[in-house]
């Protein structure tokens, strides 16, 4: 920076000035002095200028990054909301499917038991039908006997 080697100059010509004697002031070439605060003033501007740049640069990363950050914070709390409400899905979905399997079953006892009990029916009257069939052979039998 410009404004930095003219100081360092200014500084320098301080030093090779010479001391008043019995004192710790020394005697600096008007002319030369004026000339180095005349450069100071010139470069200063430029010197502002950029330290401003440098400032507004620094706050316009500054709010892309809290811009950035609310963002990401932002997709993180729908993501998490997103999965929150998959996982209720899901479990509304287990819920329904576990009453669907208990009905299920329920039905499916039902209809054993109405089957159970048909096949029963069936057979008893299989049962009774046989027995008045087998009476009637011991009938026919007895009567086959008493007629010799």
């Amino acid at each position: 920076m410009e404004i930095f080697n003219i100081l360092n100059e200014l500084e320098e010509l301080i030093e090779t000035c010479p001391k008043v004697p019995m004192t710790s002031r020394v005697l600096v070439d008007e002319d030369k002095l004026l000339d180095y605060l005349d450069r100071i003033r010139t470069s200063l501007p430029e010197e502002v200028r950029q330290a401003k740049w440098v400032v507004q640069e620094r706050e316009k990363v500054i709010a892309d990054s809290k811009q950035e950050a609310i963002r990401i914070i932002q997709d993180a709390e729908n993501e998490l909301q997103t999965r929150a409400e998959e996982s209720e899905v899901v479990k509304k979905a287990q819920e329904i499917s576990e009453e669907h399997h208990q009905q299920a079953q329920e039905i499916a006892s039902q209809i054993k038991q109405g089957a159970y009990q048909y096949a029963d029916d069936i057979l008893g009257e299989l049962e009774d039908n046989l027995m008045k069939v087998l009476e009637e052979i011991k009938d026919g039998r007895n009567e086959l006997r008493e007629s010799k």
